[in-house]
């Protein structure tokens, strides 16, 4: 009888570990889902982070009117009442032509 007990327990044992280490819902797809928990974790952080410069940035606009200046100067190019706008435009340098006052000479080949 003892022999047979120890031989159900190792056949049960045999079993149990199968399952844990070669089936489908084993350390396997623990590990997987593991890693899919960090990945979720890391994206979740990501966009909390974000979503706390928005609402800084919400609450800039709300609060005064710097904020909204500041985009109406930088996103719409817009300026206040009594400034000037001046533009620079950069002096274009092209390559030195041939001289317009030298005579050209051509022969014409009969």
């Amino acid at each position: 009888m003892t022999k047979w007990f120890a031989g159900v327990l190792v056949c049960l044992t045999v079993l149990l570990q199968y399952r844990i280490w070669l089936s489908d819902d084993g350390v396997r797809e623990a590990y997987r889902l593991r890693q899919a928990v960090d990945q979720q974790a890391d994206t979740n952080s990501e966009l909390r982070r974000r979503n706390e410069q928005l609402a800084a940035e919400v609450a800039d606009l709300k609060s005064g009117l710097s904020a909204i200046e500041e985009r109406a100067r930088s996103e719409l190019g817009m300026i206040a009442t009594g400034e000037s706008f001046y533009q620079v435009v950069p002096k274009v340098v092209t390559a030195p032509a041939e001289s317009r006052d030298a005579p050209t000479t051509r022969t014409a080949q009969r």
